[in-house]
């Protein structure tokens, strides 16, 4: 009877083990097959690491891709204005199953519209972007 209940408590214990094991490891090891997938990946403001997404239709981004945007002058300032027309999911054609739309104002954004951003060239850092407004909002102007 006795051995019967060690058994049963040292079964009892290896379930528990593993499914803390999987619990625990599952995060990283989604990080691990996305970055093997080839998506970029950043980490966000708590330190969890995400994908980085384009901002028109907010599709996980591959290493190969980039978005589709314009630098106005002067380029010599810490502070520029830039527009973002999209990635290769959303321009110069939309796929299937996409939508446009602004993350500001989440008004749709057609084909030829685009972001309004400010582009912040910092000394020593990353360049930081931080979108405004859209294409459709100063039309509504």
């Amino acid at each position: 009877m006795d051995v019967m209940l060690i058994g049963m408590f040292c079964v009892a214990a290896i379930v528990l083990i593993v499914l803390a094991l999987r619990y625990f490891l599952q995060p990283s090891q989604k990080n691990h097959s996305a970055q093997n997938a080839g998506l970029r990946t950043q980490k966000d403001e708590n330190g969890m690491i995400d994908f980085v997404r384009c901002p028109v239709c907010n599709t996980p981004l591959a290493k190969n891709e980039n978005l589709s945007s314009k630098i106005f002058r002067p380029m010599d300032t810490p502070d520029q204005r830039m527009i973002v027309m999209g990635c290769p999911h959303c321009y110069p054609a939309v796929e299937s199953g996409l939508s446009r739309s602004c993350p500001v104002c989440h008004r749709t954004i057609p084909q030829d519209g685009y972001l309004v951003a400010r582009l912040f060239n910092r000394t020593g850092t990353k360049k930081h972007v931080i979108i405004t407004s859209c294409s459709e909002e100063s039309k509504k102007r």
